[in-house]
């Protein structure tokens, strides 16, 4: 089916979930769910596969296993394609990504000799600067110091501490969302997130969703 949109009922969904994240609410409303909120994700990465590829859809259900927080469901919908393109949407609305989320220790270690490497490490530098002057949120976890070795007047200090790194934008709730517009909003912004994905393809290898 054609991707329509996300209705209020999809945001009214989550917002529910949010004050109640019990197995008697997700039972209550799965099928909510189902239809207003994972068959539209759905539509709309197929929607974009031609472009960006199958994207996977994660699972509802949280991981508690090694977890303080014991909530058993997620409190949004996210979808991610091969290279690391993502999108997710929840009870504030909908929001795009691209770039490294979670690497594994090796990954990690190309990363940062890439970053300290001056030729690919200054062009991550002008990836980056370039999407925070379009407006997108540079994200990811970071070091409170500076890896081992590190002198402290790397050029690239910023981005060495990144242990990930991603630029993310978002639209709330509006109505404009129950439209297939959205999907036009989705293809462009993934397309300005294309060089990030691609400078991690080139120097990191491509994401691992299999962890």
């Amino acid at each position: 089916m054609a991707f329509s949109g996300f209705g209020e009922a999809a945001f009214e969904f989550y917002e529910g979930l949010l004050a109640d994240n019990s197995r008697s609410y997700w039972t209550a409303r799965k099928s909510d769910y189902e239809r207003h909120v994972r068959g539209p994700m759905g539509e709309l990465c197929a929607e974009l596969e031609d472009e960006f590829g199958p994207a996977k859809l994660f699972r509802p259900y949280r991981d508690v296993r090694f977890s303080k927080d014991k909530t058993p469901y997620k409190t949004h919908q996210g979808g991610i394609t091969p290279e690391g393109f993502y999108v997710q949407v929840d009870a504030d609305g909908l929001m795009v990504a691209g770039g490294m989320y979670a690497p594994t220790t090796e990954q990690l270690h190309r990363y940062r000799a890439a970053v300290d490497e001056d030729l690919s490490g200054k062009e991550l530098e002008t990836i980056v600067d370039g999407l925070r002057e379009e407006g997108l949120e540079i994200g990811g976890d970071r070091l409170k110091t500076r890896p081992r070795g590190t002198p402290p007047d790397h050029p690239r200090l910023d981005l060495l501490r990144h242990r990930s790194l991603y630029a993310h934008e978002g639209w709330p709730s509006d109505p404009w969302m129950a439209t297939s517009e959205l999907v036009e909003r989705v293809r462009v912004a993934w397309r300005r997130l294309r060089p990030l994905v691609e400078w991690g393809h080139t120097h990191i290898g491509p994401p691992d969703f299999s962890r």
